[in-house]
């Protein structure tokens, strides 16, 4: 309970000066399911239908200005201001209207075409300030480790061994590097009326271009369950990707994930090189 009213005190204070200094007048926040942001519509002097964002800083939030900056509206919701207050950021973004998302409008197998087209547009050169994926995966893998030695029964050795190291590797062999959203699926993507589909939330990080499917096909679960190796190399054939390498993620990905998400421990088992 005191670190949730902390949030919320620095949250306040910091949208009592993003709303006098940006000029906005801000609705009630929607409904989010962000642990540590808090999202709301917004109207500046101009009438611009707006989206005022403001965020605790933590690793996930660190860039993403710079990535939306970057990509400047082309399949990512603009953004049109931003400031840092301590340990909080503020946002403020292009509205997408209706605002419906991906995985409520399209069954997923027509998603995956939105993703495909999505993540052509979105990765591009990048350097600095972007960290590489491999940071992000190292720490992932660290703590991994941790949560495995807790219950080493979770998942059979060999599996964790082989999953984790491959996590840790992939980053470091890859032959292209590009700017990365790491966490597109169908709950980040909205319908909008600038384009049919904008993303919103990326995390951005340089790196492998065969990792950033794989948030998708995690949150396709029966077709996860059922067929994971079919929809992998589904995903690698829509963005001209090796289908191998895009396997070897998701099996890596689904270790790393396991130690929690217990429905994943089968599907690791099933791609296990």
């Amino acid at each position: 309970m005191a670190i949730l009213a902390y949030r919320r005190a620095v949250h306040t204070a910091v949208l009592r000066e993003v709303t006098r200094r940006w000029g906005l007048t801000v609705g009630p926040p929607f409904e989010h399911d962000g642990e540590w942001a808090w999202v709301a519509p917004a109207r500046d002097g101009a009438g611009r239908e707006l989206v005022l964002k403001i965020v605790k800083w933590f690793a996930d939030t660190e860039h993403e200005a710079d990535g939306l900056r970057l990509w400047d509206g082309d399949g990512a919701v603009r953004l049109y201001a931003a400031r840092e207050y301590g340990e909080a950021k503020a946002l403020l973004l292009e509205r997408c209207v209706p605002g419906t998302q991906l995985k409520q409008a399209l069954p997923e197998p027509e998603q995956d075409l939105v993703v495909a087209g999505l993540l052509r547009r979105l990765w591009r050169p990048a350097g600095a300030p972007f960290r590489p994926l491999s940071q992000m995966c190292d720490e992932w893998a660290a703590e991994f480790e941790q949560k495995y030695a807790a219950a080493p029964d979770a998942v059979d050795r060999g599996i964790a061994r082989a999953g984790i190291g491959l996590f840790r590797s992939l980053p470091r062999t890859a032959s292209t590097d590009v700017l990365l959203c790491t966490d597109l699926h169908g709950g980040n993507i909205l319908a909008a009326e600038r384009e049919p589909w904008l993303v919103i939330d990326p995390t951005p990080y340089v790196g492998d271009p065969a990792y950033d499917v794989v948030q998708h096909m995690l949150n396709c679960d029966e077709r996860l369950a059922a067929d994971p190796a079919g929809l992998a190399t589904r995903m690698a054939d829509l963005l001209d990707l090796d289908p191998e390498r895009v396997t070897l993620w998701l099996f890596a990905r689904c270790v790393q994930e396991s130690p929690e998400w217990i429905e994943l421990r089968q599907v690791a088992a099933r791609l296990a090189p």
